[in-house]
């Protein structure tokens, strides 16, 4: 069986292989290029400076003038990266992958998949859910219709198409653990592709064949029949999750998965699941709390089950793509980063969300369906340790995890752009506020920029704070500054941010290039030049405010864990007239709490608002 499988340096050449064969219909867009050194260094030393004091920055400036010094190691590796970038898909995309997700040991669940809390759904009980469910899996099957046959329209950013190829590898795919860094296989590229989905209820797993022998995808009825046949089959038993196994360390998981697949019915049940296009997620209902804090508990639900004792065990966290249909009505989408990226996905959602509005025309086909396989594990006492493990350091890792999802409704994205200031700039200042203000400092934080107008671009990062939010921030509360000089400050802030984000966006950020001439050294077995080793760098890659954007066209919020300790990650979608925001920390930390982050976001979003507003 021919099998497609992408890791490290191949990553390139066979990504563009996997897009020629399925046939993505895309417009030409350019090679990602490498940024001038001199740019990027500059860049560096400018983003340090609000965070270092001037001794400190005295030191770097001296390790950065000699990197990038004519005819020194900065120059050299900087042409080793040039030539790197005429010879490959895309210079950066490979290393970045392996770099930021394969060799990350740190588990999947809470630390690195995100999830997206979506609209609840209008139902209450298991019928409501199953009927949704159905349709959920007809639309997915549709999209992934167009995505094969170059159907699916191209999307445009700033008037430039964007590279299409990420959609093809969403489905069919997963994430495998290995002893050093684990690797992502692309099923859909054997010779006779998975027809099949895998369903997962009450921690029991369930290959679902979701396309007609002649190769028709199932009817929602078709579907909804299977499901029931599900149900029927899964009832609570004393089954062991094995999901939760995947939510450990990655070295630990590693050996529990070479553990599992000695037994000939683990490995087959095991490779099915790695090669179903999706994973479908049954969930028991969400604990119900207080209305205002149900949006927080889903949101959690979505990202790591809510524990052992709930759904948790319905999560195979190497999977790219799995879907969650509780029975009270929550819904949402749990993705592995390596192959999936944000924007693709809400491109999937907003056409899912679209479809399931719809209401079915075809009419099922009266032909005779397989049963669902029910996927079965032999539990050796190994595999049993290695099970109560996984939930002990699951259950302690969800504990750990503080979060606050709120709605913020006096304003939308509407506002910033009446008053002609960045809707993404003008939060992103409001956060660098709101941090202040708790903790007194500012810190390394970053947003993401999309590369997808590059063939093969993934992301790069929108460096924050600069010198001007920071002018601001200590000018904001200080009631000897006039209120004019302070609104002169907040556009220039807002401002600041919105040139980074242009300069991110056309290729030309600092973080992606940085990583490059630190890996171009190992490459070339060079001793990891000093600027690499500085207290500096340490600082400016210890991330203690991870920010993400996904806008969508529907009132769903983005989530994941803070990247640091003790740090927060903050996720929003803005609206028209509102924006939904997640907040997370880590309760290890006594310097970081969600809530009170979230509390004083808000105070600075309605302050700056009061600034921006034209005079009665």
């Amino acid at each position: 069986m021919f099998l497609k499988k992408i890791t490290s340096a191949k990553y390139g050449a066979q990504l563009f292989q996997v897009v020629f064969r399925q046939g993505v219909r895309s417009l030409s867009v350019p090679a990602q290029p490498v940024p001038p050194l001199a740019q990027t260094l500059q860049g560096y030393l400018q983003f340090l400076e609000p965070l270092l004091p001037a001794d400190e920055l005295e030191h770097t400036r001296e390790l950065v003038r000699k990197f990038g010094a004519e005819g020194g190691l900065g120059e050299t590796l900087q042409k080793g990266l040039e030539k790197r970038a005429r010879s490959s898909h895309n210079w950066i995309s490979d290393w970045w992958v392996k770099w930021a997700f394969l060799e990350n040991r740190q588990p999947l669940a809470v630390h690195s998949n995100p999830a997206i809390a979506l609209p609840k759904q209008d139902y209450t009980d298991w019928r409501g859910q199953l009927l949704f469910a159905s349709k959920l899996i007809a639309g997915v099957l549709d999209f992934k219709a167009k995505v094969d046959s170059g159907s699916l329209p191209v999307e445009f950013m700033r008037g430039q198409p964007l590279c299409m190829e990420l959609f093809p590898l969403l489905f069919s795919s997963c994430r495998i653990p290995g002893p050093k860094h684990d690797y992502v296989y692309h099923y859909s590229q054997s010779r006779r592709p998975p027809t099949h989905i895998t369903v997962v209820r009450n921690y029991q797993f369930f290959q679902l064949e979701v396309y007609n022998s002649n190769g028709t995808p199932l009817t929602q009825s078709q579907i909804h029949d299977q499901l029931c046949r599900i149900r029927s089959q899964s009832w609570k038993t004393d089954k062991e999750p094995v999901g939760i196994l995947t939510s450990e360390h990655r070295h630990t998981w590693g050996s529990a998965y070479n553990r599992l697949l000695r037994d000939r019915i683990n490995k087959e049940s095991v490779r099915l699941i790695e090669k179903g296009i999706f994973n479908l997620c049954l969930d028991s209902p969400v604990m119900r709390i207080s209305d205002e804090k149900y949006s927080s508990r889903m949101a959690a639900q979505i990202l790591h089950g809510g524990g052992t004792y709930s759904n948790s065990g319905n999560r195979w966290f190497d999977k790219t793509l799995q879907f969650v249909v509780g029975e009270d009505g929550s819904f949402g989408l749990l993705y592995e980063q390596a192959t999936a990226e944000g924007p693709p996905i809400a491109t999937l959602l907003g056409y899912l969300l679209e479809y399931c509005e719809k209401p079915e025309l075809v009419r099922p086909p009266l032909v005779p369906l397989p049963l669902p396989k029910k996927l079965y594990f032999y539990i050796d006492p190994e595999i049993k340790r290695d099970i109560e493990h996984a939930k002990q350091n699951l259950d302690i890792l969800i504990n750990d995890l503080d979060i606050s999802c709120f709605t913020f409704r006096k304003f939308g994205k509407d506002f910033p752009k009446q008053v002609n200031v960045s809707p993404n700039s003008f939060i992103q200042v409001a956060l660098q506020l709101a941090y202040y203000r708790v903790h007194s400092e500012v810190c390394a934080s970053c947003d993401n920029a999309s590369l997808r107008m590059f063939r093969g671009g993934r992301a790069d990062f929108i460096r924050s704070p600069t010198n001007q939010t920071l002018r601001f921030i200590r000018a904001v509360d200080d009631p000897s500054v006039t209120r004019e000089v302070k609104l002169d400050l907040l556009k220039k802030a807002v401002e600041a941010h919105s040139l980074l984000t242009d300069q991110a966006l056309r290729g030309q950020a600092i973080d992606r290039h940085l990583l490059g001439l630190k890996l171009q050294a190992i490459e070339e077995r060079l001793s990891v030049p000093r600027l690499f080793m500085d207290t500096a760098y340490g600082l400016a890659t210890h991330i203690k405010l991870r920010t993400g954007q996904v806008p969508a066209n529907t009132d769903s919020v983005l989530c994941f864990g803070p990247q640091v300790p003790d740090g927060y990650a903050v996720c929003y979608n803005p609206q028209a007239d509102h924006v939904h925001f997640s907040i997370t920390a880590f309760n290890c930390c006594e310097e970081t709490h969600a809530e009170t982050l979230a509390l004083t976001l808000d105070s600075a979003l309605c302050q700056l608002q009061e600034l921006l507003q034209p005079a009665s």
